[in-house]
């Protein structure tokens, strides 16, 4: 199985420059939650908007599948 792709916290045009560098995620998280940090496996490649893994998740998970990637959900 090949390693997984996350992309965490892109809110704005940041994200076509990620998207050059580093290709298509397979999974896009809004927030760096605990939600991201349990899926996140040994291998996968983790790029942040802001930040990095060593930032405290939120401690409450959000639903990404609801929102399609930069879509406002009203949450700031």
């Amino acid at each position: 199985m090949k390693n997984a792709m996350h992309f965490v916290g892109f809110k704005d045009d940041r994200v076509f420059n990620a998207l050059r560098v580093f290709g298509p995620p397979d999974f896009w998280h809004r927030f760096w939650d605990q939600r991201a940090v349990d899926e996140v496996c040994d291998g996968d490649v983790v790029v942040f908007a802001d930040g990095d893994e060593t930032w405290r998740p939120r401690p409450n998970a959000f639903d990404d599948s609801a929102y399609a990637p930069g879509e406002d959900c009203g949450d700031e």
